[in-house]
């Protein structure tokens, strides 16, 4: 079999979901300022990026545990909806990610999902961090010190 043919047997799509307490302005907020990244997705130590906040066609770098290092580029932004997507990768592998927030039922709380466009095992790899982070971007709870 092709290297081309086998990698879009393996390309796949997964969703994930989570609601918490905090409302979507601020659930949203700790998306757009991209300082905040760390605090609320603990797997991310470090973001460097062209702008502080999320703009179509803006790039940086995210920096995880043990030293690795993803660039990326953000491809939409749509303040107005809370729906953003960009690109990520580190070495060949390339994942596509498409966030969103909404308000809760009855305009409590806030819904987040996240949804990863690229090869499955890396998503299923991937998916209880992302899991982590998008229960804690809704949730009132953080760690002492990292508050957002």
């Amino acid at each position: 079999m092709r290297p081309r043919r086998l990698a879009r047997l393996l390309d796949g799509t997964l969703t994930l979901r989570a609601h918490g307490e905090v409302d979507a302005a601020t659930a949203w907020r700790r998306y757009d300022e991209l300082a905040l990244w760390p605090r609320w997705a603990p797997h991310l130590r470090r973001v460097d990026a062209d702008a502080p906040t999320l703009t179509a066609g803006g790039r940086g770098r995210v920096r995880g545990p043990l030293g690795v290092t993803a660039r990326f580029a953000v491809i939409a932004v749509e303040h107005d909806r809370r729906r953003w997507t960009w690109r990520v990768r580190s070495g060949p592998l390339v994942v596509l990610l498409e966030h969103g927030v909404d308000a809760g039922p009855g305009g409590t709380g806030s819904r987040t999902w996240l949804t990863m466009r690229g090869p499955y095992p890396a998503l299923v790899g991937y998916a209880p961090l992302a899991w982590w982070a998008l229960h804690r971007l809704v949730s009132r709870r953080v760690l002492p010190g990292r508050a957002a």
